[in-house]
C-alpha cells in the first residue's frame, strides 16, 4: 500500500525574531491550508494513505474537516503528545517503522532537525513555515504533495530524485550530544533564554554544513564568505572577532548586520573541528539548545549521515521525461 506520513510543527515560525527583526508568520489557520493542499495533490496522485502526527492545536483533524477527498485513506497517528520537539522525533520514528513511502514536514530548520533524529532513511519533502529556513523549501505546498506522492508510489526512480543531506554531530566531553542539519553555533550568553539567536555580538565560533546563495540567518554569514551547496563535500568553521575580514551578511528578514571574522576555513566532510573549551550556550540550527559550563571539550563531526531529501525540481522533471503525468493523467480519465 502507497503511504505518505506529515509532520506539521504548530509551533514554528512564531519564535522571538518576529519582533526583533521582521519574519512573516505562518499563523496556524495558514498551515490548515497548506495540510489541505498537500493532501488534495497526494489524493490526485494516487497515493492510498496519509497518517497525519498528532499536534495540540490539531492540524490535521482541521485539515480534514470537511475536505472531500476521493480515495486517500487518512488517519491521525496514534501516539501520546508531549506537545514539545519530542512528538516530532517520536512521530518520525513511528513512520520510518510504518515504512511509509514518504514523509512531508512542514516547519523550520527545528523542526526538521529533530525530524531527522527519526526518520531513518525514509525520503522526506520540507516545506518552509519556520523562521530563517534553509533546509526546508519555499515550495508551493500543491506540488509539495504531487512529488510527495511520485515518491511514495515508486512512480520516479527515487534514488535518482533523493539525496542524503550533511549532518553536524556534536560531541561533549567524547559524548554524542546532538545534532544539526545546517549550523552549530557558540554564544557567549550562559543560558538558552529565548532560544533563537541572531546577534552576531554574541557569537563566538560557527561550523556549517552549508553555506547556499541566497540563504538567510547565521549560513549566510559562511555563502558571504564561499558558496557550499548542500551536496558539497566541505563545510565551513568561522570564528568571529576582529583581526580578519568583515561580511555584510543577511542575519534575518530585514536584518542586514556587517559580521567580523577573525578566521574561516573548510572542513572536509568526515572530519572535526574542536571549539573553544570556555562556557557557553551551543545553538543548533539557529537555536539556543545546550548550556555548557565548566571547562569541557566540545567537538563537531561534518557527516553525510543526514536525513534523505526529495530534490522537488529533479523529480518534477524526472517525472515528465518519463511521461508519468501523462499516464496518471490517463488513469484518472
Amino acid at each position: 500500500m502507497s503511504s505518505v506520513g506529515i509532520i506539521a510543527n504548530p509551533a514554528s515560525g512564531k519564535d522571538i525574531r518576529r519582533l526583533v527583526a521582521h519574519a512573516s508568520v505562518f499563523d496556524n489557520n495558514e498551515k490548515v491550508n497548506i495540510l489541505q493542499r498537500v493532501l488534495l495533490a497526494l489524493d490526485a496522485a494516487g497515493v492510498e494513505r496519509v497518517s497525519i502526527m498528532p499536534d495540540y492545536y490539531g492540524l490535521g483533524e482541521r485539515a480534514l474537516d470537511g475536505l472531500k477527498l476521493a480515495s486517500l485513506r487518512t488517519d491521525i497517528l496514534d501516539m501520546p503528545m508531549t506537545s514539545s520537539d519530542q512528538d516530532s522525533t517520536e512521530a518520525a520514528a513511528r513512520f520510518c517503522e510504518m515504512n511509509v513511502g514518504c514523509l512531508v514536514v512542514l516547519g523550520g530548520d527545528g523542526t526538521n532537525r529533530v525530524v531527522a533524529k527519526g526518520c531513518g532513511d525514509v525520503p522526506i519533502i520540507s516545506i518552509s513555515t519556520g523562521t530563517n529556513n534553509v533546509f526546508p523549501a519555499m515550495v508551493e505546498s500543491t506540488v509539495a504533495g504531487l512529488v510527495a506522492g511520485l515518491v511514495a508510489l515508486n512512480a520516479v526512480d527515487v534514488e535518482a530524485v533523493t539525496y542524503r543531506a550533511k549532518r553536524l554531530e556534536v560531541y561533549i566531553d567524547g559524548e554524542l550530544a546532538d545534532i544539526a542539519l545546517v549550523d552549530v553555533v557558540t554564544s557567549c550568553d550562559l543560558w538558552i533564554g529565548t532560544r533563537a539567536i541572531w546577534d552576531p555580538s554574541h557569537i563566538q565560533e560557527i561550523v556549517l554544513a552549508r553555506a547556499e546563495p541566497g540563504s538567510i540567518g547565521l549560513s549566510a554569514v559562511g555563502s558571504c564568505l564561499q558558496a557550499l551547496s548542500t551536496r558539497e563535500g566541505h563545510g565551513m568553521y568561522l570564528a568571529l572577532g576582529p583581526g580578519g575580514t568583515q561580511v555584510l551578511a543577511p542575519m534575518g528578514p530585514g536584518l542586514v548586520t556587517r559580521v567580523p571574522i577573525r578566521e574561516h576555513r573548510l572542513i572536509p566532510v568526515g572530519s572535526e573541528v574542536t571549539l573553544s573549551s570556555d562556557p557557553c550556550t551551543i545553538a543548533l540550527d539557529g537555536e539556543r539548545t545546550i548550556e555548557v559550563y565548566g571547562t569541557r571539550t566540545i567537538t563537531v563531526r561534518l557527516t553525510n549521515d543526514g536525513p534523505r531529501v526529495v530534490d522537488i525540481a529533479r523529480c518534477m522533471e524526472e517525472a515528465t521525461r518519463s511521461g508519468v503525468f501523462q499516464r496518471l493523467g490517463n488513469s484518472n480519465g
